[in-house]
């Protein structure tokens, strides 16, 4: 059984703030918005503040900035 299964595997609910979140919600891990990843919420490094998302990777929360049209350089 790994970490992340069993009875305290459930989904935590959070607000992602500029360099912090809150937890609203306890529970085990977060699922990346890009990927669908699990994502420990004690591993948890990458969100978007404006869209409220958590990300596994640098290169998920960069691709879901390309996404959201986000990035300095691009045209919206």
């Amino acid at each position: 059984m790994n970490r992340l299964e069993g009875r305290g595997s459930r989904e935590a609910k959070i607000r992602y703030l500029d360099g912090d979140f809150q937890i609203l919600m306890p529970g085990s891990h977060v699922t990346c918005a890009m990927t669908g990843e699990m994502i420990p919420v004690d591993e948890l490094r990458y969100w978007s503040v404006a869209r409220q998302e958590p990300y596994a990777t640098c290169a998920a929360s960069l691709d879901a900035e390309k996404r959201a049209g986000a990035l300095p350089n691009q045209k919206r």
